[in-house]
């Protein structure tokens, strides 16, 4: 198998069943993923496995990722912590478009109380196929790394 399109993907507790569907579905698609838990539904801290996948993109263990949790919103900020990730918390297939397009996430967030499963699969599949478009949008990305690298200098 071709793992250069390989995948990490994360969850709480809250986003387990969510995110097994999410794995199964990837894999029938041919992709590699880089399964980094939870891998039940006992109660966990979302910032480690958050943490875990945003690491794994900003490496290039993985060339994108997928976070999820009930609302997505604690992965969301946990993952954006670490330079280089620009994770996108998405509940609609606008939303995962433009994230890809105009901000060329790298790593998708989802929240299971909002998005429930063949919805996420849409979005997933949106997310993976969509490009980012470039030109004024690229100028936008470098001003998000210079304010990355003024940071890490601090």
């Amino acid at each position: 198998m071709n793992c250069v399109s390989r995948i990490a993907v994360g969850c709480d507790h809250g986003g387990y069943r969510l995110k097994e569907a999410i794995v199964r579905h990837l894999k029938r698609k041919g992709l590699c993923v880089l399964d980094m838990g939870t891998f039940s539904e006992e109660s966990m801290d979302y910032p480690d496995t958050a943490y875990k996948v945003a690491r794994a993109v900003a490496g290039r263990r993985a060339y994108r990722g997928i976070l999820i949790c009930k609302s997505g919103i604690g992965n969301c900020i946990v993952a954006n912590k670490v330079a280089g990730v620009r994770a996108a918390l998405c509940h609609q297939l606008r939303a995962v478009r433009l994230s890809r397009q105009h901000n060329d996430a790298n790593i998708l967030v989802l929240g299971s109380l909002f998005v429930k499963e063949p919805l996420a699969k849409k979005m997933v599949d949106v997310w993976l196929a969509t490009p980012f478009e470039g030109g004024r949008h690229a100028r936008r990305l470098k001003k998000i790394e210079k304010i990355e690298q003024m940071n890490k200098s601090k």
